[in-house]
């Protein structure tokens, strides 16, 4: 192989190749494994054209007559005025050799979006909220539903029904709620999507005020809020949740229930068929100790229906999590956001 890269040098691969019989795909592998091979500069065409005839076709493209005009253009005019300079490809290999060839439209230049990781170990740590549409009584009515959930516990720590999606409504909900539940500056984490009301600099500033940090999901990407949707998907699966409300005063009237029964009567699947209130008060430990008694009772006096093994209830989930990172212990027996639909047979 070597005395194919030395004979290379001067007849060219092809040559080379042909006559030592190599194939030139080795050629080439072993050719990139050489450093030493110097690069062989590649020879001008003999069809190419000159520095000054290159020269003159530029001259001709910049002209004051050719400034505004495409390559096309310019070849078809030539053409009807007995000139040929060079074919309509060679034209735009000389603009492109000197820079003067691009794409005319303004390119839309994506920006770079952090996936968010969040974790929480307590109730007040990080909330995510989100607005749902809910149907009025004419077609294109709506009512919008604000909704601030925490991860931790499940539980809705605030919610509202308005006319619209306003910045000045979500700020009133979000500062009303931080009063509430007595929420510190530095300690909560406000993750939300993308939405005006969101991202608008309203609700910034309040977020900037109360000291909570927020977080937003990439664009068109619902698994970054996955509470904030299960939870819908809760509401809008309930059995008796209405095909379109009436009256706004008709929406408020069916989401207080539900909320009050959402988080202290709902056992929820993704936090060891706890209610989201009980998670969120403290309580949810004692109540795990109360189960686990109910079941070695149970075992206490029928052994043999549990195969010889102790049963044991669901302990209180560690932590939660808004897209845990890869290959991170704290993962392990971590719940996953979901929704309870089908306890509701």
């Amino acid at each position: 192989m070597n005395a194919a890269i030395e004979l290379s040098r001067e007849t060219g691969v092809k040559s080379a190749c042909a006559a030592l019989n190599v194939n030139r795909a080795q050629f080439y592998r072993a050719q990139a494994v050489d450093q030493t091979a110097p690069v062989r500069a590649r020879p001008r065409p003999p069809l190419a054209l000159s520095a000054e005839e290159e020269q003159r076709v530029l001259d001709t493209l910049n002209s004051e007559r050719f400034m505004d005009r495409s390559p096309y253009q310019v070849y078809a005019a030539l053409l009807d005025e007995e000139q040929h300079l060079c074919s309509i490809r060679t034209l735009y290999r000389v603009l492109a050799r000197h820079g003067e060839v691009r794409e005319r439209r303004s390119q839309l230049h994506h920006p770079t979006y952090t996936k968010p990781e969040l974790l929480a170990t307590a109730p007040n740590q990080v909330w995510s909220w989100d607005i749902t549409k809910l149907k009025g009584p004419a077609k294109w009515t709506y009512f919008y539903l604000y909704v601030i959930l925490d991860i931790f516990s499940r539980c809705v720590v605030g919610w509202m029904v308005a006319h619209r999606e306003c910045t000045e409504l979500a700020k009133r909900l979000i500062a009303e709620t931080c009063a509430r539940q007595g929420v510190q500056e530095g300690q909560l984490t406000l993750h939300a999507d993308r939405g005006s009301s969101m991202t608008s600099k309203g609700v910034e500033q309040l977020l900037v005020d109360l000291g909570v940090t927020k977080t937003h999901s990439r664009p068109h990407v619902s698994n970054d809020n996955p509470y904030s949707e299960a939870q819908f998907k809760t509401l809008k699966y309930r059995p008796n949740f209405p095909a379109q409300f009436g009256s706004i005063e008709d929406a408020r009237t069916f989401c207080g229930p539900f909320f009050d029964w959402y988080n202290h009567d709902h056992y929820h699947c993704g936090i060891a068929l706890l209610t989201p209130a009980s998670v969120h008060s403290g309580q949810a430990t004692e109540i795990v100790l109360k189960r686990n008694q109910v079941l070695q009772a149970a075992f206490q006096r029928h052994p043999e229906r549990f195969k010889g093994k102790p049963p044991t209830a669901q302990p209180v989930p560690p932590a939660a999590w808004i897209n845990p990172p890869p290959n991170s212990l704290s993962q392990e027996n971590l719940p996953s956001p979901q929704n309870d639909t089908h306890d509701l047979q």
